[in-house]
C-alpha cells in the first residue's frame, strides 16, 4: 500500500523546516466544478492540504460563514455522491492531501463502510467527524475506522489532559487543535495559550498539531506557524467564496487572497 497522501506531505514540510497551510473549503459552494477549480487554483497559491467540507444541512458546530456555504451548496444540488466524484476530478490534476469534514448524519445515510470505501476510491485521505467521539470506537465497533483513511481528531482547549490522550491515541494524519472555544469564524489575534497547548498535546502524540479556528490573516498565520506543524485557515477563505460566488473571476480572486497566508509559513 502507498504511504497515504497526508504523511507524505508533513515528511516534505519537516525536510523544509517549515509549517504546513490547510485551506477549508465546503464542497459544492458556489458549485462542485467550483469547488474543483478551487482545489487547483488553491494549490497552486501555496496550499498544502485541502479541507472539504460535505454540505450538511445542520452544522451545528460551524458558525454563520460556513453553515450558509452549506446551504449555497445543498442549494446547488451538491451530495455526498457529488462530492467523491469532484473529488476524482480534483486527482486528475492533483496529488494534494484531502481530507472530508463531515457531520455523522450523512454518513449514516450513506452507510458507514461505504462511505469510507467510497471516499478512499474517490481519493481522500482522511476523515474528520465532528460529531462523532472517541468513546463509540468501543461503545460501537461498527464505528471504527479501517482501511487507507486517517482518522484526524479534534482537541479543544477546554479538552483534559486524560481526554487528549484518549484523542491522540488512535488518530492519524494530523490532530486538529481548536484554538478557541465556540463555533467557526474570524477572529482578530491569536489565543495567548496556544504555544502552551500544542506543546501539552506534544506529550500525548508523534502526530503533527494543525491549529485553527479564527485564523485569517498573514500576521495570525506566521505566529501560528512558529509553534505549531501546520495551519489551518477557513471561514476566511468561505467569507471570500459567498463575497465572489457569482463573480466570474471568483477563482483567481480567492487565489489571490489566500496566496499571502500560505507564504506566511514560509521563512522569509
Amino acid at each position: 500500500m502507498s504511504t497515504n497522501r497526508i504523511d507524505q506531505k508533513f515528511t516534505q514540510l519537516r525536510s523544509e523546516s517549515r509549517a504546513g497551510f490547510i485551506a477549508y473549503i465546503c464542497g459544492g459552494d458556489p458549485t462542485l466544478a467550483a469547488t474543483r477549480e478551487l482545489v487547483w487554483a488553491m494549490e497552486d497559491a501555496g496550499v498544502d492540504l485541502i479541507e472539504i467540507g460535505v454540505p450538511f444541512s445542520d452544522p451545528l458546530a460551524d458558525g454563520v460563514v460556513n453553515q450558509m456555504a452549506s446551504t449555497r451548496a445543498l442549494a446547488a444540488g451538491a451530495s455526498v455522491i457529488g462530492v467523491f466524484a469532484c473529488i476524482r476530478e480534483i486527482r486528475v490534476k492533483s496529488q494534494i492531501p484531502i481530507v472530508l469534514y463531515t457531520y455523522m448524519n450523512p454518513v449514516y445515510r450513506y452507510g458507514f463502510d461505504t462511505f469510507l470505501a467510497d471516499a478512499a476510491s474517490a481519493g481522500a485521505d482522511g476523515i474528520l467527524f465532528l460529531d462523532l467521539p472517541p468513546d463509540e470506537d468501543e461503545a460501537s465497533p461498527e464505528l471504527r475506522m479501517h482501511g487507507p483513511l486517517k482518522r484526524i481528531r479534534l482537541i479543544a482547549p477546554t479538552t483534559p489532559p486524560e481526554r487528549i490522550a484518549l484523542l491522540t491515541k488512535d488518530a492519524g494524519g494530523f490532530i486538529y487543535y481548536v484554538s478557541r472555544t465556540g463555533v467557526t469564524g474570524e477572529r482578530s489575534d491569536v489565543a495567548e495559550d496556544m504555544a502552551q497547548q500544542v506543546a501539552a498535546i506534544k506529550k500525548t502524540t508523534s502526530l503533527p498539531i494543525a491549529v485553527g479556528f479564527g485564523v485569517g490573516k498573514p500576521e495570525q498565520v506566521k505566529a501560528i506557524a512558529a509553534v505549531a506543524d501546520a495551519v489551518i485557515v477557513g471561514s476566511a477563505i468561505v467569507r471570500r467564496i459567498e463575497e465572489f460566488g457569482a463573480d466570474p473571476d471568483l477563482v483567481r480572486k480567492v487565489a489571490d487572497f489566500v496566496r499571502p497566508l500560505a507564504q506566511a509559513t514560509r521563512k522569509s
